[in-house]
Parts: C-alpha cells; structure tokens; sequence
C-alpha cells in the first residue's frame, strides 16, 4: 500500500505538470492576441517555475532498474587506516543519515559495531522510502578520505577508506530462497563499553549460510528473536544481491572485461587538507565544499551517476 500510494502521488505529480503546461499555453495565446504584456511576464515567470520543477524531479524518470523503487540495507564497514578509517566509517554514517533526513526517509540504525579507539569497525542501516535504493545504488563501492589525522600526535596527513555495501531489501515474496538446513545460527552475549551495557542473556546472533559462506551479525536489540528477524532480513538482501552480481556478470562478460567498484577500487575522495574537494571518479564531478557534501548534501552526486549509467 506504501509502494502504491507513492505511485500514485507520482503519476499525480506529473499529471497536474502537464494540466499546468496546457492551461498555460492557453493562456498564452489568449494574452498574445490581446496584448496583455502583464499576464505575458506573469506566463514568463510561471514558465521557469515550472522549468525548474521539471529539472529537480526528471531524474526520477531514470529508476527504471527492478530494485529501484525498494527500500536499502547499507552496510559501511571501515578499512585501511586503522582509527581514522573507523572515524572515517562514523562520519560516512552520519552522512547518509543527514541525507535520509533531507529526503524525508526514514531510517533505522539495524546493527553496529564500535570501534577501538573512536568511531566505528562497521554499521547497518534500513532506509525505507519509495526509489531509496534508486538513489543510494550511486554510493556502493570504497570511498577514500584524506586529511590531517585528528589521531596523530604529529597532526600528519592521513589517508582512511570505508567500504560501502548498498543491498536492494527483498520484498516479502523472496526471489532467493532459504533452506533453513543450510543456516548453521550461533546465539551469543551482545558486546558493550562494559557496564551495565553489556547484555547478561544471550541475545546477540550470527547466522552463517552455509552454501556461500555469507555471515551476518546482529546484536543492536534487546531481545533474541528481533535480533534474529534483522538477521535474516540482511541474510535475505545480501543473497539476492549476490545473485544479482552473478546475472550481472554473465551480462558483462559478453562486453569484455570490467571493474568491479569492489574493495581498492575507490569511487569516490573527499580531500580536506591540502586542499578541499569531493571528486567522484566515475563521473568525475567535482565539489569544492566537503563539509557540505559530508553534511549530506550528495543528491548532485547521486544524479551524476544516473546520467552516467544511462550512458552505459
């Protein structure tokens, strides 16, 4: 019913544009033949109104992927860099939220594991709303920081990278199936800061798919059976990603050779020091304000690459 009343509102979107275009267009005609040059400048300034509307929404009109209407699991995981990546992996999570929040998705933080020092070693995270995964399928790959470490007694120059996971979330009827056979699951003591956060019962899980070797973990909630339906949920994503990158690479193979944005093959540099940048590579769209970029502001990337996949 969600899925259904964002269509609708979309079709609704579109159809009171073009009842705009046409109302105006008559109204045109009519002003021209009388002269009226004020409703003429009125027309002219309802036009590029309209204009600017069109602009900001016909980038919707390139979702036309299987999975690019549903909900996302993404999953950051730092990795070269030590305590800087996993500062870098916390700062990463607090961009895509500060982007969710702009779009008006909702999200969930599923599981996260913190890191030694600062930040984090890893992260899941549910953005629910209509095409999230038509937006956020820009940001799969390794994303590279550069900065002056805040770690370092020496305030040297340090280079983090973070890998960012962006799994379509399966609807209800699964294309991938389970054979609960082939799931060895592992019931365990969530880990804390110590204290009094530090669960007594064993409610944390980690389920292993034994066919492929897949491990998710989950200890965020309180209580056994959450912990294990969030599991599964990430199980069921991550699968059906898996099986998406093997239909894709049978697709690929019959036009050569092609990388992969998986691990060392960086798609993205945020440069804070010596000067100030964000450079996606793929696209090669600049920026020259990251703050604002890690602030949230990634729609302009996120569009970038869809023009760019389009001409793939």
């Amino acid at each position: 019913m969600k899925i259904f009343s964002a269509l609708k509102e979309q079709i609704n979107y579109w159809s009171n544009i073009f009842s705009e275009i046409n109302n105006l267009k008559e109204l045109y005609f009519l002003a021209k033949d009388e002269n009226d040059t004020v409703t003429l400048s009125d027309i002219e300034s309802d036009i590029l109104r309209l204009d600017s509307k069109i602009e900001d929404s016909k980038h919707e009109l390139l979702f036309s992927g299987k999975y690019d209407k549903n909900n996302v699991i993404l999953a950051i995981h730092a990795g070269a860099g030590g305590v800087d990546s996993q500062d870098w992996t916390e700062m990463l999570m607090r961009m895509y939220l500060r982007w969710s929040e702009r779009s008006n998705f909702n999200q969930e933080v599923l599981d996260i594991s913190s890191g030694d020092e600062s930040g984090i070693k890893s992260v899941v995270i549910q953005i629910s709303g209509i095409y999230a995964y038509g937006y956020l399928q820009s940001e799969k790959g390794v994303h590279r920081l550069v900065r002056l470490s805040p770690f370092d007694s020496d305030h040297a120059r340090h280079t983090s990278f973070a890998l960012v996971e962006v799994l379509p979330e399966s609807e209800k009827d699964f294309n991938v199936e389970i054979n609960q056979n082939e799931l060895k699951i592992d019931v365990f003591k969530a880990g804390g800061a110590g204290g009094q956060s530090v669960q007594k019962n064993s409610t944390a899980v980690r389920i292993t798919h034994l066919p492929t070797g897949i491990k998710v973990t989950c200890q965020n909630e309180r209580s056994l059976v959450q912990n294990k339906e969030i599991a599964m949920k990430i199980l069921y994503a991550r699968l059906e990603d898996r099986a998406m990158q093997i239909q894709e690479k049978e697709k690929k193979s019959l036009k050569g050779e092609h990388i992969s944005a998986e691990w060392g093959n960086q798609i993205r540099s945020y440069v804070l020091h010596p000067y100030k940048m964000v450079k996606d590579h793929r696209t090669n769209l600049e920026v020259s304000d990251p703050d604002n970029v890690l602030d949230g502001d990634i729609l302009q990337f996120m569009k970038s690459y869809l023009n760019y996949k389009l001409g793939d």
